[in-house]
């Protein structure tokens, strides 16, 4: 998510500490008091005052109200889903259809419009099909498409907002976390909670993700990859990794914990459960216990961004629990599997992939 906010010229053209024609108390606005209720009514001047990352907020000047402009990549309702290129030169999508479901569920959740599966559908192959050159050659990576559904028009009280824009972004991505494919190291976190029930935490926003900022420095410090999160109410359950699902393996049987509103829904962890069914392997969705890690043979991560990454170790009070990463992995059969039709190298029976003429 970034935080690139810049203003518009139309705000910065009037910018000044004292701006040009600023009258401080000597008119009275033209409101009719009496018939004041709460809600936005614009006035002649706000405050702007802006910070980078890991800097100070420097002084900041009196501007005319006006409208700022932000960055297409900040916070909102949002999805994440991939382009692939295939060896024969074929532009695929991946699910798109769940996730624009996965969207409206979430716009539902917020009280936010949503696009028609179909206009969402539309507006993704049309913004790949422009930035085509963009998509990395076969085995290179991958282009992450970024649909996007934000709160754009002005409200001041507690309420939906008013206006809403719906836009698509890409980008080239390689590998998400920085081991590549190296196993991962987790920590479980029990200060911080992720989400709790009656919550949103099965809705893909920013406020969905805001809440583990802490937790995730707190562990990257420590030189782990990222953060297992345990239940809200026993504190004994798994529920999920900051950014993707998570599975445990035990012979022919893979568990994960089960979405009941407090867990993002992943077309990834969907696509895998699909996928390991028909390997053959005997998929639990249910109540995953924290002392299960301790008999577990494999430990793996599934999402868009992350696809299918495997763990090797995970540390609970202070207790460092390790799992097979070696040899013949359940996860790399799986993901094998997923990333072969995504990449048109499998033949999708599924239906599961989008060609993009």
């Amino acid at each position: 998510i970034a935080n690139d906010h810049r203003f518009t010229s139309q705000a910065y053209s009037s910018a000044t500490t004292q701006p040009s024609g600023y009258s401080g108390d000597d008119e009275d606005a033209d409101v009719n008091w009496d018939k004041l209720g709460f809600g936005l009514t614009q006035t002649d001047y706000m405050y702007v005052m802006s910070c980078c990352k890991d800097q100070s907020f420097l002084k900041g000047r009196l501007c005319r109200y006006a409208n700022i402009e932000l960055s297409p990549s900040a916070g909102g309702v949002y999805e994440g889903m991939k382009a692939n290129r295939t060896q024969d030169g074929r532009i695929l999508l991946f699910r798109a259809d769940q996730n624009a479901g996965r969207m409206r569920h979430g716009a539902e959740r917020m009280c936010m419009p949503s696009p028609s599966i179909d206009q969402f559908i539309d507006a993704v192959k049309e913004t790949v099909s422009a930035n085509k050159r963009w998509i990395p050659p076969p085995g290179k990576g991958s282009l992450y498409v970024r649909p996007m559904l934000l709160g754009t028009g002005p409200i001041l009280g507690l309420a939906p907002a008013p206006e809403y824009t719906f836009l698509v972004y890409v980008s080239p991505v390689g590998y998400y976390f920085k081991e590549g494919t190296a196993p991962l190291n987790l920590y479980i976190e029990e200060e911080y909670v992720r989400a709790s029930p009656g919550g949103a935490g099965g809705v893909k926003s920013i406020t969905n993700y805001a809440p583990v900022m802490k937790a995730i420095a707190k562990a990257k410090d420590r030189g782990f990859s990222d953060v297992l999160y345990l239940d809200a109410i026993n504190k004994k359950y798994l529920e999920e990794v900051s950014s993707c699902n998570i599975f445990i393996v035990k012979g022919n049987v893979i568990s994960t914990p089960a979405t009941n509103g407090t867990i993002l829904e992943g077309v990834t962890r969907k696509s895998i459960i699909e996928i390991a069914k028909d390997h053959g392997y005997q998929v639990e969705e249910r109540p995953v216990a924290v002392d299960e890690l301790v008999d577990a043979d494999e430990v793996f991560c599934t999402g868009t961004a992350v696809g299918v990454a495997l763990v090797g170790s995970i540390t609970y009070r202070n207790k460092r629990i390790e799992f097979r990463s070696e040899g013949r992995l359940v996860c790399q059969q799986l993901y094998s599997t997923l990333v072969g039709l995504q990449t048109g190298r499998i033949e999708d029976k599924k239906g599961w992939t989008l060609e993009i003429n």
